[in-house]
């Protein structure tokens, strides 16, 4: 039996073990097995990886990058990216990948309509990987955060006019805390904004609701996250 799985801190409402689950009994594939693996810190995974027999791991908040030093390879572009959401176990070795990219460019390249200026909300694992994206799509971008150079007090109220496309990378209104958004003018926003929210789960955030209000474009994250985990099973079948 090959066992993959999905680490991070808190796991209880994540979506890959039942994606993969599913994917397993659609597909006939009777050899393989999918679990969580909830680490409350990552010196616990030499423990983790000693005690099980591996053949792939998805990464997941908030080790993205903390998981890299615990590693023998990295693919280029995980190198770029400075962060990893797939590992591949093979012949001894544990390769970091990054499949967050092209989850995330497979699933806003369709709803751009010539917007090219992002506002990327937050700065940990996955902003990393948006950014790559960005870069590659040629869209202009910047980043905020909490304590850094550039944070939300420095959001003015013609933000709305210097940028198109807000993306919101942290976990603000993500189960089981619905309630919580990052702190924009949304009165600010119209149908020209695309707001993108790589939570799933709710469906619809305080963020998404708070942009449909002011009639933009919204999406949530379930298409990227499906599209990095068909992109994981690859890597895992190489």
């Amino acid at each position: 039996m090959k066992t993959f799985g999905l680490i991070g801190e808190k796991l209880d409402h994540s979506f890959s073990a039942k994606y993969f689950s599913e994917k397993f009994l659609e597909e006939k594939i009777t050899d393989s097995q999918y679990i969580n693996f909830e680490l409350k810190e990552i010196s616990e995974f030499k423990k983790l990886i000693k005690k099980n027999k591996l053949s792939g791991l998805n990464v997941t908040i908030p080790y993205k990058k903390k998981i890299i030093s615990f590693l023998d390879e990295l693919s280029e572009e995980a190198k770029l990216i400075g962060a990893v959401n797939t590992i591949r176990f093979s012949n001894g070795k544990l390769t970091g990948y990054n499949t967050d990219h092209k989850g995330f460019t497979n699933s806003i390249k369709p709803i751009l309509d010539g917007r090219n200026k992002a506002l990327i909300l937050g700065n940990g694992g996955a902003a990393k990987a948006i950014r790559y994206s960005l870069e590659k799509l040629q869209i202009r971008h910047n980043t905020i955060s909490r304590n850094s150079k550039f944070d939300y007090s420095d959001i003015t109220s013609n933000f709305s006019n210097k940028y198109d496309i807000i993306i919101n990378t942290t976990s603000l209104g993500s189960y089981p805390n619905i309630d919580g958004f990052p702190k924009i003018p949304y009165e600010k926003l119209s149908k020209k904004h695309l707001l993108y929210d790589l939570t799933y789960n709710p469906n619809q955030t305080r963020f998404l609701e708070y942009g449909k209000n002011r009639n933009a474009k919204i999406k949530n994250g379930l298409e990227m996250l499906k599209i990095q985990a068909d992109e994981s099973w690859k890597i895992w079948n190489l």
